[in-house]
């Protein structure tokens, strides 16, 4: 599949050849798209600007799934048939595996086109077939090393992660490790096929670390300089605005219990929500396209509107993207116990030179240790894993009955459900539409309310009416749908029209 296609570019003032380019405000960490051949130079040559040195070190992580291949200067990806414009999760793909399949994608790709008069045929991302001359062909990692011939101190990473799920723990870490022995200074580019949110998510990762670095390195310096206020290192001055909704602070079930169970998570998580805000939308003081913690909110608000099977694919998303939450407030949990134990870690060589006179040390950001990887964390606080695993799903996935108005309904049917019936269905609309009342007019809210009618009247049914309705529709002879909108052909059967 073609990476490139019309309408790729979401962000003003595109960068050419870089897909949605853009730097995280008050940080040098940059995200983007899968660049062109020409891209990495456009993107390098504008991230140096003026003043950064070419051949200063520059850290570029891809944490792509999909093997990439450069036809002609243009980026076409391998993909599942199934997976063709749609997101690929791939599973567990390793940094080796992914790096081993380009080469061998390369050699399919050579192969097709010797069989196709040096011509190869791809699919763009609405599924329709196109055709290129195969010239030029090389993998991702050759494209690099010649990138690398202008930009001497670039060092790469490829970290394939998951699209909507949490990193892995050893993903983590190999972001870590690329990161280590960077400056404060050193630009960090994270890309992923379009700039959205895989980028997003190594943006934030990257961010996370910078703030480390400030705070391991400069507090032995600054507490040497007398009547300077110790707060200016202080990276949790993020202000919650209560106004807007629980779930969009991020204060979901399995988050309150994690505040609950880890030392120091309530510091991280107003400190993770300030980074998380920055690598968001303009409307969180961002550039970019996706807001990691709110989209979780606004998926969740989308789920009371969606069929039955398409909630089934959007609760797991939904479940995925609180995991990822988690972990990055337990990752900023672990880079804080980091910066004690780095600023400690001096060599026997610099330790009289890194010590000052309050016994503090002053360590230089691109000579900071780390002691315990990530991992390592996670396996001493084996609990937490068990917690987010078991926690992910506590949302109130369905709005729920007073329990007077249930009670009233419970008796008018149990009286005489068919004499009651259209006093059963009157009363249930009348709940529904107060339950609602939060959405606005329209398709959605009316597709929302007579969904849960739907369901009500369900759960109301006589045991054998019900036995009945269920029969039909696991034989998907009837579906159990009040609604009918403009975009259906045809009524759906109510248990009604059933009998």
């Amino acid at each position: 599949m073609a990476d490139m296609f019309e309408g790729i570019q979401s962000l003003p003032h595109p960068l050419p050849g870089v897909p949605n380019f853009r730097r995280v405000p008050s940080y040098k960490v940059f995200c983007c798209g899968q660049p062109t051949e020409e891209g990495f130079e456009a993107a390098l040559n504008k991230v140096c600007g003026d003043s950064y040195p070419k051949d200063g070190k520059i850290v570029w992580i891809n944490v792509r799934q999909e093997p990439c291949v450069y036809v002609g200067g243009q980026p076409i990806c391998a993909r599942p048939p199934d997976k063709i414009g749609k997101f690929a999760e791939l599973g567990a793909v390793t940094m080796d595996a992914v790096v081993r399949d380009e080469k061998e994608f390369l050699k399919l790709c050579t192969s097709r086109a010797e069989n196709n008069e040096n011509k190869l045929k791809f699919m763009d991302v609405n599924s329709v077939e196109q055709e290129v001359e195969f010239k030029d062909a090389k993998t991702l990692a050759n494209v690099m090393d010649t990138v690398k011939e202008k930009f001497p101190g670039l060092v790469t990473c490829r970290v394939p992660i998951a699209h909507g799920a949490a990193p892995k723990e050893t993903d983590f870490d190999a972001i870590l490790n690329t990161l280590i022995g960077s400056g404060f200074n050193t630009p960090v580019i994270v890309n992923d096929h379009i700039g959205d949110n895989r980028s997003t998510t190594g943006g934030i990762i990257a961010c996370i670390f910078k703030e480390f670095q400030v705070s391991a390195s400069y507090d032995g310096l600054v507490q040497s300089i007398p009547g300077v206020d110790m707060d200016v290192l202080k990276m949790d001055k993020y202000k919650v605005d209560k106004t807007k909704d629980p779930m969009v602070r991020g204060e979901f079930n399995v988050i309150n219990d994690l505040m609950k169970s880890l030392e120091g998570s309530e510091y991280a998580k107003k400190e993770c929500d300030k980074i998380v805000d920055v690598n968001g939308t303009p409307n969180t003081g961002g550039s970019g396209l996706v807001q990691i913690r709110e989209e979780i909110a606004a998926n969740k608000m989308n789920y009371e509107l969606m069929e039955d099977a398409e909630q089934v694919v959007l609760k797991a998303k939904i479940m995925d993207n609180i995991q990822k939450y988690f972990y990055l407030i337990v990752f900023t949990v672990y880079m804080r116990e980091a910066i004690d134990g780095s600023k400690d870690e001096v060599s026997e060589k610099n330790a009289v030179d890194a010590t000052l006179r309050t016994g503090k040390h002053a360590i230089n950001d691109n000579e900071l240790v780390i002691k315990k990887n990530f991992v390592q964390f996670m396996q001493e606080k084996d609990n937490l894993r068990d917690l987010i695993e078991e926690g992910k799903g506590n949302l109130k996935w369905e709005r729920d009955i007073p329990d007077l108005a249930w009670e009233t309904l419970q008796d008018m049917a149990t009286d005489d459900f068919d004499k009651n019936l259209g006093a059963i269905i009157k009363n249930i609309f009348s709940i529904a539409h107060s339950l609602f009342s939060d959405l606005m007019a329209g398709p959605d809210k009316k597709r929302a309310t007579y969904r849960f009618a739907s369901k009500t009247l369900l759960r109301l049914l006589p045991a054998k009416q019900k036995a009945e309705v269920d029969m039909l529709i696991s034989k998907k002879r009837m579906a159990l749908d009040l609604y009918r909108s403009e975009e259906h052909t045809s009524e759906l059967q109510s248990p009604l029209q059933s009998r």
